[in-house]
């Protein structure tokens, strides 16, 4: 019998994830990758998800006042090998270490400019009940004059 396919992770893949991030993140900390670009740079890992086989680990990074994130992202998949095992000893119970991948996260941007789009006049003024009402008032005054 196939198994049904989802798009959502199942629990025992979110659960690892965050083991990874957690992992993950404590290795960025300590500093114990030697590239200039990486050790100045406060990286931030905001998410990870695994693949079904629990083999890919893409973590979502964010480079915090680097002024090439893109540069960074690059320096950190060159480095993956080396994270990989570095990560390894905080992540001895699983039964395959994974691979990883880092990409750049955009999260933050969309959500800065979903935040601009939410306080542009436009919006403002379509979310204010009283200027709603207003409008429709000022329509019902204009038909009554004509």
């Amino acid at each position: 019998m196939p198994r049904p396919t989802t798009s959502s992770p199942s629990q025992r893949m979110l659960r690892v994830a965050e083991q990874v991030r957690h992992a993950l993140s404590e290795t960025l900390q300590r500093g114990e990758i030697i590239d200039p670009l990486i050790e100045n740079t406060v990286i931030s890992v905001s998410e990870v998800r695994m693949s079904t086989d629990l083999r890919v680990a893409t973590a979502f990074v964010s480079p915090l006042g680097a002024k090439d994130a893109d540069a960074v992202v690059e320096a950190l998949n060159k480095h993956a090998k080396f994270v990989r095992g570095r990560v390894s000893g905080a992540l001895r119970q699983m039964k395959f270490m994974p691979e990883f991948r880092f990409k750049l996260d955009t999260s933050f941007d969309n959500f800065a400019r979903i935040n601009e789009l939410l306080k542009s006049p436009e919006v403002a003024r379509d979310l204010d009940p009283d200027a709603q009402d207003k409008a429709d008032q000022n329509k019902d005054d204009n038909k009554d004059t004509e």
